[in-house]
């Protein structure tokens, strides 16, 4: 916090950009400038300021739309942005803290508003860097884990794909898509906790290998479980083993108990790992797969209407995986199993 930030005023008027720096830069922090709205919006994606107290009233494009714009990429989303303007209407305000806005500002600023403002806002721009970087060994820890195994690199971005591909079709809420993303990437994170002899056999598991690895949702779970942001994917990360008809693991849920997109990461999962190399077999003709989630289906152990939703991107997923590979037979993956 008490380190140099970088600040972006955004104004198209010369006099406020300098009344703005001279308030800012005895507090010890940089100022670099943009004149309008599109100038804004580049100079945010090139050189990441801290934070940005950006002019409602912008050529180009405007604050708000630039704002918006921000707040909507996931690149930009957490940089704080402070509207200054000099509308002062409750409206005005409520429509920047519409846009996402992280405060709002009336002209002509108050040093010490302005200083109480940019100190909070830095604050929380500290918090979520840190939050960032957590996040970061979690997905390297992810990374580490498809590693171990060749046979499973590119495994948990695919399972991601898959998973927000269904869910769109499926309508399900940006929110819920965004968790299926994050819940692909890292879902099998908990395999680090297994042995590399076991993760990579070749033929079938004993009853006791089998038991370790059933470990992996739990391991997983108690890895991410302290950082605040994974609370909402921490339940696809414990439950995406689990089936309706309780035979999944590692609580045996059934039915109802298994929230939906924890289902349709089930069946991303399920689908990657039927078309993909193992230790144990060869990937399988799309045929073969069908087959398989037909049969999973009509035992209750899938939705059938999941499926059914499913199976119209199957060939778009199997194009997916990659360069074309020799495949197995059914007959393979019921001995593996």
């Amino acid at each position: 916090m008490d380190s140099p930030k970088t600040i972006l005023v955004a104004d198209d008027e010369h006099k406020n950009r300098l009344i703005m720096e001279s308030l800012i830069t005895p507090l010890g922090h940089d100022v670099i400038f943009a004149t309008d709205g599109e100038e804004t919006l580049e100079a945010v994606r090139q050189l990441r300021p801290d934070l940005v107290l950006l002019d409602v009233m912008m050529p180009v494009i405007d604050g708000y739309t630039v704002c918006k714009t921000l707040k909507g990429d996931e690149e930009t989303r957490l940089i704080p942005i402070i509207m200054v303007s000099a509308l002062s209407e409750m409206s005005d305000k409520v429509r920047a803290l519409d846009c996402d806005a992280d405060d709002f500002l009336s002209k002509p600023v108050n040093r010490h508003e302005l200083t109480a403002r940019l100190r909070s806002c830095l604050r929380i721009k500290a918090l979520n860097d840190r939050l960032e970087r957590s996040e970061s060994v979690i997905f390297a820890f992810a990374r580490a884990v498809e590693a171990k195994d060749p046979y499973t690199i590119g495994h948990s971005e695919r399972v991601a794909k898959f998973a927000v591909d269904l869910a769109r079709s499926l309508g399900l809420p940006q929110e819920t898509i965004a968790e299926l993303k994050f819940g692909g990437l890292l879902h099998d994170v908990g395999k680090i906790g297994v042995p590399d002899a076991i993760l990579g056999k070749r033929g079938k598991l004993t009853d006791e290998e089998f038991t370790v690895v059933k470990r992996h949702p739990e391991i997983g779970e108690e890895i991410c479980r302290p950082l605040k942001s994974f609370g909402a994917i921490l339940c696809l990360i414990r439950s995406h083993h689990e089936r309706l008809d309780g035979s999944g693991y590692p609580d045996g849920l059934r039915a109802k108990s298994i929230p939906l997109a924890v289902q349709v990461l089930s069946i991303a999962d399920v689908f990657d790992a039927l078309t993909s190399d193992r230790p144990y077999r060869s990937s399988l003709v799309l045929p073969d797969v069908e087959r398989i989630f037909r049969e999973e289906a009509d035992r209750g152990r899938l939705a059938a209407d999941l499926v059914e939703c499913a199976s119209g991107h199957f060939e778009d997923w199997l194009r997916a995986t990659g360069t074309p590979r020799p495949r197995g037979s059914v007959e393979e993956l019921l001995q593996a199993r």
